[in-house]
Formats: C-alpha cells, structure tokens, sequence
C-alpha cells in the first residue's frame, strides 16, 4: 500500500491574533451592518486563536487590483512552497536520510488561491535540481478538499507505479483573496475564518524501498479512497470570479449539510472494506471550522476527544483550505502510533463534496 512517509509544514511570517482580527473587521464592517457587534461573535465563538498572513494587517488595508493581489500570491507561493519542498525532503524527524530531488517521479501540486501559467511547480522545478523529465499535475479548484484529493491521487499513482516517490504540495494563500469591498456575511466568515500556510506530504510506492530511509517505526498507509460530489450543490461552496477579483461563496448549511449526509456517505465507504467506524482509531480531519468539526462529531457520533488534534490545528493556524490537512497529518506522523492501527481521513470541498481516505499504519 503507498504510505506517507514525510510531512513539512512552511508558516508564514506575519501573525495576527483574532483580536486583531476582529478589531480589523470592526473598521470595515460597522458601517454596513447595525448588528456589528453580535455578528462579530464569529470571531470568537469559531475558537481560532491567531493565524498567519504572508502580508502585515496593514497591506489589505488599501485597495489592491486583481493583478496586485495575483502577483503576491505567485512570489509568495513559489518562496514558500520551494521551502516546503526541501523541508520534506530533509525532515530528520521522518527521514534518515536527505532525498535527492531527481528521485521524485511525479508533483501534484494542490491549490485554489491564486492563478498562475507556468504552475507553482514548474516555477519551483527551476530554482531546485529536479530530473527534468519529473510529472507535474497541477490540481485547481477543490477548495478545502484538496489536499486530501491530492493524497489520493498521489495513492493511485503509487499503485500504477509501485516504484515511485510523489509529492504532494499545497499553497494556500487565502487572505490575498480578500476583497475588502465586499460586505457581504460571507466574507465576514471568511476574514474570521480563512489563513495562509504551505505543506508538501512524500508518499512512497511498495516497490521504493522506503524502508532504508524511514525512520519512524510506523507510517500511515492508505488502504482506499473515496471521491463524492453531491448533486444540486454548487452554490454551498466557492468563489463567485469578478473583475477585481475571487469572492468566496460560503454557505450558512454547511453544518447542517454535513450532519445530514456525512455519516452514510462514510459508513459506505468502510463498508466496502468490512471496516466499521467503531474500528476507527484516529480521525484525520480537515477542520473547516468549529461548527464543522462539532457536526463531525453528531453526524459520525464520534467521542469528541478524536477531533482533538483537528480543533488544535484550528486553533493556531485557521482555516488554510487545502493545506489544513496536511498539519493535522503531520501531527499523526509525529506519534508513536501502533501498526495496523486504522485513521479515517477527511476533508470536504466545493461542489459540494467529499473527500475520504482509509489508513493503516505500517
């Protein structure tokens, strides 16, 4: 089974605590909405402490063109996912030894916050010594989702080629699609809510021999995976593209949605595997927020201390869409974890959809 053998997480540097947030927030809000004050409460009540921004509170204070904001985001992502790269590659935490980048045989290279043509990836392949022949699939649009699509691809390409060593990077930039115009609640939620941060995941072929550098004593495995697109569901999720701009479509449902749909969609899917969810050891959740993760735990009843690690990464980085899961991941890694114990791994997207993955670690 291909397993994942390395994370690496890149933060940016500029900080802001939620207060700082909200009082931001405040400024630009109070005069569209008389209930400033009570709608405000999102900023705590979603439990986020601080986060990271690649640009200072100051920067998104002044009005910034399409082209302005798309430029950051194309030197920020290739700086900061060039960095998540090496990092991965030389994680002494997970390796015991460096990688070479000319044995990577193929990126998926996951993001949906920024536009570039050539990709993030091929931009980074000329500042690092990849083979010039390495695959690249650049993957846009999958919202929170698609860092556990990329997982998955990753897997399926690991089975085609059992000897392969893929790589998996996320940027998420999602404050420089701010648009400090738009009054709407949505984009209230989402200046309570979304962040920044980078990761890039190894996984690893059965033919790779990633035993000789291994160095923890287990790594999860992924056993399956499961992509679902609910019908009639388009406007739960998004950006809504303009002139100036990405402006996110963020429904008020999602908890609800997830309540109603998430458990038989899940049970189904373990189902094909005669795995039941009682089996399930650890639950490697992408935290789109706290109303998400406490929907997580009434839809699958699960014991709310599962989501523990979720609620964490949560608490100190926000909501960095694709990328979340990776950090959650990471923590994983960093355990001592039994083999042949069983993770459930997911993440939900634009479409509306869901992304599943069954671990094992090995």
């Amino acid at each position: 089974m291909p397993t994942i053998i390395s994370v690496a997480e890149v933060t940016p540097h500029f900080e802001v605590n939620q207060n700082q947030a909200s009082e931001f927030a405040r400024e630009l809000f109070s005069e569209s909405y008389k209930d400033i004050e009570r709608l405000l409460r999102a900023f705590q009540n979603g439990q986020i402490e601080k986060r990271h921004f690649v640009k200072d509170l100051d920067w998104f204070k002044e009005e910034r063109t399409f082209e302005e904001k798309n430029t950051a985001y194309i030197e920020s992502a290739v700086t900061f996912g060039k960095e998540a790269i090496e990092k991965c590659l030389n994680n002494k935490d997970f390796l015991t030894r460096n990688i070479p980048f000319q044995e990577i045989d193929i990126i998926f290279f996951i993001s949906t916050t920024g536009i570039a043509t050539p990709s993030i990836e091929a931009r980074i392949m000329n500042l690092l010594p990849f083979n010039s022949h390495t695959k690249r699939v650049p993957i846009w649009g999958l919202g929170c989702a698609g860092g556990a699509v990329g997982l998955s691809r990753a897997y399926e390409y690991c089975l085609a080629f059992p000897k392969a060593k893929v790589l998996v990077l996320s940027v998420e930039l999602c404050s420089l699609t701010f648009q400090r115009n738009d009054l709407s609640k949505s984009n209230l939620i989402g200046t309570s809510l979304f962040a920044d941060g980078v990761a890039c995941a190894l996984v690893c072929g059965d033919a790779s021999n990633f035993s000789d550098f291994r160095k923890k004593r287990t790594s999860p495995s992924i056993m399956a995976t499961q992509s679902t697109l609910m019908p009639n569901s388009l406007d739960v999720m998004g950006w809504d593209i303009r002139s100036t701009g990405l402006f996110v479509v963020f429904s008020r449902d999602i908890p609800h949605i997830i309540e109603d749909w998430l458990k038989p969609n899940v049970s189904g899917f373990l189902a094909d595997h005669q795995i039941d969810l009682e089996q399930i050891d650890y639950f490697i959740a992408h935290p789109g927020g706290k109303k998400v993760i406490d929907a997580y735990v009434k839809s699958l009843e699960l014991p709310p201390a599962m989501t523990n690690v979720s609620l964490e990464v949560l608490k100190q980085f926000g909501n960095m869409s694709s990328t979340t899961i990776f950090y959650v991941l990471k923590r994983y890694l960093e355990m001592e974890i039994p083999q042949d114990s069983l993770g459930l791994g997911t993440a939900l997207g634009p479409g509306f959809s869901s992304e599943l993955l069954l671990f094992r670690w090995v």
